[in-house]
């Protein structure tokens, strides 16, 4: 192949642009690269068209200025417009300029309907060929944000399905929680999320990403524990036409969809020891290739992981890569269950009875003692995703302005045992009895208590102090 790269610096006024400039006169692509490379991010030079697959195939290409006229004695432009074809077949988002010494406007106009961006004249003036190659950057860029919205729409349809729900606790782990995460979400940390199922790991995640400096960027959740190791690299990294049989088109994995804001990888416990390390290599390198191709890809992604699985105990058992943690666990959150929140339980509940009462047309208004009651005995294996889906179902039951025992179905199974709380105690005298019966429970133990509680040490004490104990 006879083809010539060069690349420079930027400097200022340049174009982040990759331009490929296809003639057979080698002075000509001696004057175009001497020029443009003071003037664009790369220049690439090749004096035969039948290079161009193999060249856009290996380089990120954004403009190709391309010759007419390639065999001895043509003037008429049938080559050149052969492969504007053959060019725009590969991707109609190409930008192509076609150059010419045997200028008309019959065949300008003839090579704009077919595609072409522009058309310029040999020999050119140096400020005509830069003012023509700038207009061509801005298009080519227009062009691939539209590309990628479109893609970034048509991706997201089924993660749109509901909104996100903020974080709701007032608890000290939780405020704990929300301190940290503060802290952590201006900066591109990556954060590891761990916590049992239906803690809120997502919510947690986009939090994170809506404090963040890529708030009005994308937020891409990727469930992995969805994902055989034969989707694997192609929903993740992308696929070009043909790589298999069911590839018809190009498609862009989630990390380029999700460039320039967030990547939320979920259930990454789930992932096989190869996935692993097909992962560690794109978070290594900020990269990705898609499957069929050979050209690498930048990706700018915020990474943010999640899993219920014990990823310390797996790398101890060799069945999660050491570095693989090292490298997503820059910052760790661990979520704390339901279970362990305290009257935080019923703060949900209240927000979850008004979400769905504006969902479904209702006016319920409160939570009856009995209600308030069970929820605070359940020992909710499935945390707050089945807190909400409990309160989703009491508010379409419920037939008056309250919620009841009745309307929660709670299953008499999961509550805690010997924890049975008078249906007329007040919450204060709840609070206490919860209090003493974890202090009870780990015999006089306050870190422990406070833990099963969810509490700090300090908090703890402040409760003691203001019931008694």
């Amino acid at each position: 192949m006879n083809d010539r790269k060069e690349s420079s610096p930027l400097g200022a006024g340049g174009l982040n642009t990759t331009v490929l400039i296809i003639d057979d006169d080698e002075d000509i692509l001696l004057s175009a690269r001497l020029f443009l490379k003071q003037q664009v991010k790369q220049v690439i030079t090749c004096k035969s068209p039948k290079e161009i697959n193999v060249l856009l195939s290996k380089n990120e290409v954004d403009i190709i200025l391309l010759d007419m006229n390639y065999q001895k004695g043509a003037s008429d432009g049938r080559e050149g417009l052969y492969w504007l074809e053959h060019i725009l077949s590969i991707d109609k988002d190409y930008v192509v300029i076609l150059m010419t010494a045997f200028g008309n406007v019959e065949l300008a106009v003839k090579a704009i309907k077919k595609g072409a961006t522009d058309f310029i004249l040999k020999p050119w003036e140096n400020e005509k060929l830069f003012a023509t190659i700038s207009a061509a950057s801005k298009l080519r860029e227009s062009n691939r944000k539209v590309k990628k919205l479109e893609k970034i729409h048509k991706s997201l349809q089924k993660d749109m399905t509901r909104g996100f729900e903020h974080i709701v606790g007032e608890a000290d782990v939780i405020r704990n929680l929300q301190n940290t995460l503060l802290k952590v979400a201006p900066t591109d940390a990556n954060v590891l999320i761990l916590g049992e199922n239906g803690t809120g790991k997502q919510v947690f995640a986009y939090e994170i990403h809506g404090n963040s400096q890529r708030k009005n960027q994308v937020f891409m959740h990727v469930d992995l524990g969805s994902l055989n190791e034969n989707l694997f690299e192609s929903e993740l990294f992308g696929y070009v036409k043909g790589a298999f049989t069911d590839a018809k088109e190009d498609k862009p994995g989630r990390f380029e969809l999700a460039d320039g804001g967030t990547i939320f990888l979920d259930e990454i416990g789930n992932l096989t020891l190869p996935l692993q390390a097909k992962l560690l290599s794109v978070l290594q390198n900020r990269t990705v290739t898609r499957l069929g191709e050979s050209k690498e890809r930048k990706v700018n992604v915020r990474l943010i992981t999640a899993t219920n699985m014990p990823l310390n105990e797996m790398v101890s058992k060799n069945t999660f890569r050491q570095d693989l943690l090292f490298r997503i666990n820059t910052v760790e959150l661990l979520l704390p269950p339901l279970r362990k929140r305290g009257t935080d339980i019923l703060l949900l509940a209240n927000h979850f009875m008004q979400v769905f009462s504006s969902k479904y047309h209702k006016e319920l208004r409160s939570l009856s003692t009995q209600a308030k009651n069970v929820l605070l005995n359940y020992s909710w294996p499935g945390n707050v995703r089945e807190l909400q889906h409990v309160l989703e179902r009491a508010v379409i039951m419920s037939d008056g302005n309250e919620i009841t025992e009745q309307d929660l179905q709670l299953s008499p199974q999961r509550f805690a045992q010997n924890n049975a709380i008078p249906d007329e105690m007040a919450l204060g005298d709840m609070e206490k009895l919860m209090v003493q019966k974890a202090i009870d429970k780990h015999k006089g133990n306050i870190s422990k208590a406070a833990a099963d509680l969810g509490l700090t040490r300090a908090a703890l004490y402040r409760r003691i102090e203001k019931f008694g104990i």
